[in-house]
């Protein structure tokens, strides 16, 4: 008699890396001083740099993580300057 074939088992699942939840300040540039918390209860999602007290928040979703708050901060400053340098160049 034969031998029932047995099933292949399942690959396993690959585990996600954790990401960061400190990071470089913009300002001050002091590495691992921006901290993000996210506060769900009242959807709020903040950015603040311990050495500096710079602090930056945001409205936030549920799938939200603390590297989209750092990058949203980013990019705001990134506007700002940019903005900045086009009132410059036309008052020139």
């Amino acid at each position: 008699m034969g031998k029932r074939k047995s099933r292949a088992k399942p690959p396993p699942k690959k585990r996600m890396d954790k990401l960061d939840t400190v990071f470089s300040c913009p300002f001050c540039n002091h590495g691992t001083s921006v901290e993000c918390r996210i506060d769900m209860k009242n959807l709020i999602g903040e950015a603040t740099c311990g050495i500096c007290q710079e602090s930056f928040s945001m409205t936030i979703d549920a799938l939200t993580e603390p590297i989209d708050i750092y990058s949203e901060w980013i990019d705001e400053c990134e506007r700002v300057n940019t903005q900045d340098q086009d009132q410059e160049d036309d008052a020139a």
